[in-house]
Order: C-alpha cells, then sequence, then structure tokens
C-alpha cells in the first residue's frame, strides 16, 4: 500500500516471531532506553512548563536522584508534588485560621475564592517534590527487574576497608563522573568479594548501592544456569539489559563459582558458553555505561581466571572475619533497637565471639532476645547478660580453624587474589 506507515511498539522484543523482523517488515528497530540524567532534566522542564514554581526550584538536583525514571513516572512525581503542595496550603490555612480572617478549608463557610494576594504567593517548592519523591517508584523497580536496597554503611557494623573500597568503585563515579571523566577513566567497573560465607559480603554490595542512590540487581549464579542450548547465555544478556535500563545500577551475582567455573575443567559446553558470554558482556565497555558489577564467591580459586583481567573483575576485596573491634560494632548495630540491661557487657560479648562470622553474631544476638521473651514472655523489658551467655554456649565457630587458614592461604596469591590494601 502506498503511503501506509506500519508502527509496532513492544517492550519484549525477543518474544516477536522473527518473521516479523525481516527486511520489508519490521526492518528497522529504534530502542527507546531510560532516560539519561540530561535528560530526565529536560523532561521534568517539559512537565513543569504549566505549573507555578518556587524560584529555588532544583531541576538538575531531582533529575540525579531519579535513576530509572522514565517519563511516565517523572509525569507522576511532578503530579504527586502537585498534590503534596495542595495539601500543604490547606494546612497552612488550617494552622493559621486562628489567627487568620479567613475561614478554615473544612468549614461550610469556605465558599469564596481564596484573596489573588494569597493565591499569588502559593507555588511548589522544593520541599514538595523532597516528600512525593519516595511515593514514587520508577516502572523498573516496580516491575522487580530492580530494587532500591534498604541497607546502609550504619547496618553493616565493620568491614571499614572494603566501604572505602567500594565507595571509590561505585559511589565516586556515580556522584562525579566528570571527574572520572577528566582523568580517561572509566565509570563503571567489576569487583569481586570472596571470603568466608556469612561475612557479610551481600550486605556490603546493597550497601553500596544504597549510598549511592543506584538501583540493585540481585542474581544467584544458578538462577542462571538452565539444561536447554542457549537459554542460559539468553538469561545473562536480559539481564545486562535490564541492568543499562535501570542505571547507574549495581548488578551483584552471589556464588559467582557456581555461574563460572574455570573452562575446560570437566569439559562442561554449556558452562564455558555461559562464561563466554559473560565475558563479552562485560567487555562491552560503552554498553555497561552506568552498570556496576559486583560478584561474590566462598572460592575465588574455582572461578575462570579470564574473569579476574583488567575491565572485568580486575578490584578484588576479601571480607574477612570481624576483628575484635569489628564484633563490637556488629554487636552496637544489631542491637542499637534491643532494651539491653545494665549489665550487658559487648565487649565481653565480642571476646567471647572470636572466630564467629557476623551472620552467627546475629544469630547470638537473636536468641539472646528469645531467651529473655521465653523467660517471662508477659512482663520481657531487657535483654540481660545471662541471656548472651546462654545463646553463645549453644553456638560453634562454623569456620573451623582449618578453614580458616585455607582462606588465609587464598588472601595470598594472585592470579585470583589480591589483597584488600592493595591498590
Amino acid at each position: 500500500y502506498r503511503h501506509v506507515m506500519v508502527i509496532g511498539a513492544t517492550n519484549r522484543p525477543d518474544s516477536l516471531d522473527s518473521a516479523l523482523r525481516r527486511a520489508g517488515r519490521f526492518d528497522r528497530e529504534i530502542s527507546l532506553g531510560i532516560p539519561s540524567e540530561s535528560a530526565r532534566e529536560k523532561i521534568l522542564q517539559v512537565l513543569c512548563r504549566r505549573l507555578k514554581l518556587s524560584g529555588e526550584l532544583d531541576m538538575r538536583g531531582i533529575a540525579r536522584r531519579t535513576p530509572g525514571f522514565v517519563g511516565a513516572d517523572l509525569e507522576a512525581l511532578t503530579k504527586e508534588s502537585a498534590a503534596t503542595a495542595v495539601a500543604r496550603i490547606f494546612r497552612e490555612l488550617a494552622e493559621g485560621n486562628a489567627a487568620s480572617s479567613l475561614p478554615s478549608p473544612s468549614s461550610a463557610l469556605f465558599q469564596s475564592p481564596l484573596p489573588r494576594a494569597f493565591l499569588d504567593g502559593l507555588a511548589i517548592v522544593m520541599a514538595d517534590f523532597d516528600r512525593a519523591l519516595p511515593k514514587v517508584q520508577p516502572s523498573v523497580t516496580r516491575e522487580g527487574f530492580a530494587t532500591k536496597p534498604g541497607v546502609t554503611w550504619a547496618d553493616v557494623g565493620s568491614l571499614t576497608e572494603v566501604r572505602e573500597e567500594l565507595t571509590f568503585a561505585i559511589s565516586e563515579p556515580i556522584a562525579h563522573p566528570e571527574r572520572f571523566a577528566a582523568l580517561g577513566l572509566p565509570t563503571s567497573g567489576g569487583v569481586l568479594l570472596y571470603g568466608p560465607p556469612g561475612c557479610g559480603k551481600t550486605l556490603v554490595a546493597k550497601a553500596a548501592a544504597a549510598e549511592s542512590g543506584a538501583n540493585f540487581i540481585s542474581i544467584k549464579g544458578p538462577e542462571l544456569l538452565n539444561k536447554y542450548v542457549g537459554e542460559s547465555e539468553r538469561a545473562v544478556r536480559s539481564l545486562f539489559a535490564r541492568a543499562r535500563a535501570a542505571h547507574p545500577c549495581v548488578l551483584f551475582f552471589d556464588e559467582m563459582d557456581a555461574l563460572a567455573p574455570k573452562r575446560g575443567a570437566d569439559n562442561n559446553q554449556a558452562a564455558e558458553r555461559l562464561v563466554n558470554q559473560l565475558l563479552t558482556e562485560m567487555d562491552g565497555a560503552e554498553a555497561r555505561t552506568g552498570v556496576y558489577v559486583v560478584a561474590a564467591t566462598n572460592r575465588p580459586d574455582m572461578i575462570d581466571p579470564a574473569l579476574l583481567r583488567p575491565g572485568r573483575l580486575d578490584k578484588i576485596l576479601y571480607v574477612p572475619l570481624p576483628p575484635p573491634d569489628g564484633r563490637v560494632s556488629i554487636l552496637k548495630t544489631l542491637t542499637r533497637n534491643t532494651p539491653l540491661a545494665a549489665d550487658v557487657d559487648l565487649e565481653k560479648m565480642a571476646f567471647r565471639t572470636q572466630g564467629f562470622t557476623g551472620a552467627e553474631i546475629a544469630g547470638i544476638c537473636r536468641e539472646a532476645a528469645m531467651a529473655a521473651l521465653r523467660e517471662d514472655v508477659a512482663a520481657a523489658s531487657q535483654v540481660s547478660m545471662r541471656h548472651f551467655e546462654q545463646a553463645a554456649k549453644g553456638m560453634k565457630p562454623i569456620l573451623t580453624p582449618e578453614l580458616q587458614k585455607q582462606y588465609q592461604n587464598l588472601e595470598g596469591i594472585r592470579g585470583g587474589v589480591r589483597r584488600e590494601g592493595e591498590r
């Protein structure tokens, strides 16, 4: 037909029949991705053209705080901000009713329009956007593609050196990309966290994402494995595509040793194809802009060495058992919302829990609170030292001295692993 153009739209192009995408049919494809920070600022300016705004409104600041928002999300944000402003204005009217000649907004006498002099002073202010922002979720989060971690560094309680490294690897490039660009440094990188189970590898990854304001996608290695040929590779491509759509985004791989074992070790062709696909995605520097890959493992010696080369998972951090002062910090963090009796000595408990992981210390705190509750369900108001001692008495560290020695040996090698303090 002449002068007829057919336009199709989808958010799942891989699900279309391949015959539709041949030449002469839908042969031109245009990808509409998530707006960048500058694009979000322009969209906000367009959406707010007809709104009465305060002169101090920081559009660039709002754009920076809305990663992963699409146009519809930004429109919802402006509407929510306007509704918040209206609620604020009526609240101010109600509070000032006693000192003002104006009737209460809820009064039956509130029929005549407000004076123009009063209306001229009304506008949407930055505080209205601040209150509206937590109420509006970006589409990528609402659809389950990504999440906003509710974990902060205050919840970690230890691992200050790991925190410094992750802040420089993730938070700083997101907050100040121009500084990295000025030195020709890539703003996206890869980090491998390794150490004993229960030492907080997942927790620090979530805290780093939360501090930077990035979205967070977590995947366990075995979840990507599929017995059908090509399905695992497709899952990896889809995962990175979701991360790019939600940028800035921290893509966290747990149990990386199960996902990317050494190639050629057992002639597993499916695993080799999966590793190759991972390498392809991680080598796409431009396509990976705004995607920060963090992987965790208990067995770094089993990961394919190609993933540990520069440009991939090149920053390798050891997450050790907490030292004595770290255990004190963890205990303080875990008990900050727990009423403690005067006889509770957290430093003594830190000494008592030598060799325990952070997860095991959390278990002791939980058991101590349960012991206090079981002792007197009706009147339990505090957790005493005897409850902590009772909880610790029945627990032994999972990590034996032999396993601790194995991790210490791994910490010293680099063909695999670099010490946490190295730059």
